[in-house]
């Protein structure tokens, strides 16, 4: 367990076991991103999320990085019936046929993004005026699972055609991406990103 100067979320600590989970935690969650690469990542894995665990997701992580060609976009976006198979037969992540599906269609949706924006950057900061929301919460259980923010851009991804990125989706998203700044005031990491 943590010392007094280094207590964490209360999500964190349920997996203290898990380095790799705490370490998302200590260094990626609630961090602001500006990299398109890893907006489509976070957008992949979150979706992988849906009717799962977190953990679960994040445990494949690296497997889904070799599967998705390190989530680079265009390859994606490009992936025909024969590497849709091949997904379908990969062990190492979620084999969904569904999220196999949205994921290159959302790869084809985040480029046309790109080119009506100049980057996925500049389209997803401009929900929230190019500064995260910085929330004060005291405990995990009054953080919300979705809000307007998370609607609206929830709404206008489906409209531009994006599956799985309902309003629960997104707001995990938002978190991951640190749009959203939701770490709990007796999480040390609050203290740093909430400056």
């Amino acid at each position: 367990m943590p010392d007094q100067d280094h207590r964490r979320c209360g999500w964190a600590e349920t997996h203290h076991d898990k380095p790799f989970y705490v370490d998302y935690h200590d260094t990626e969650w609630g961090v602001p991103v500006h990299d398109d690469r890893l907006f489509f990542e976070m957008l992949t894995l979150e979706g992988a999320q849906a009717g799962l665990s977190w953990l679960t997701i994040l445990a494949r992580r690296d497997t889904y990085r070799a599967a998705f060609d390190d989530f680079d976009v265009h390859k994606v976006a490009a992936y025909d019936a024969t590497k849709q198979e091949a997904l379908l037969a990969d062990p190492g992540i979620i084999r969904n046929k569904l999220k196999v599906a949205a994921t290159i269609k959302n790869a084809q949706t985040f480029i046309a993004i790109q080119k009506e924006f100049g980057s996925f950057d500049a389209y997803i900061w401009k929900f929230v005026d190019g500064r995260p929301v910085i929330n004060h919460w005291n405990t995990m259980s009054e953080v919300p699972v979705s809000t307007e923010l998370s609607d609206r851009i929830s709404k206008d991804l489906k409209k531009r055609g994006m599956k799985f990125v309902g309003t629960t989706i997104i707001y995990s998203f938002l978190q991951a991406t640190g749009l959203v700044m939701d770490h709990t005031k007796e999480c040390y990491r609050y203290h740093q990103l909430a400056k």
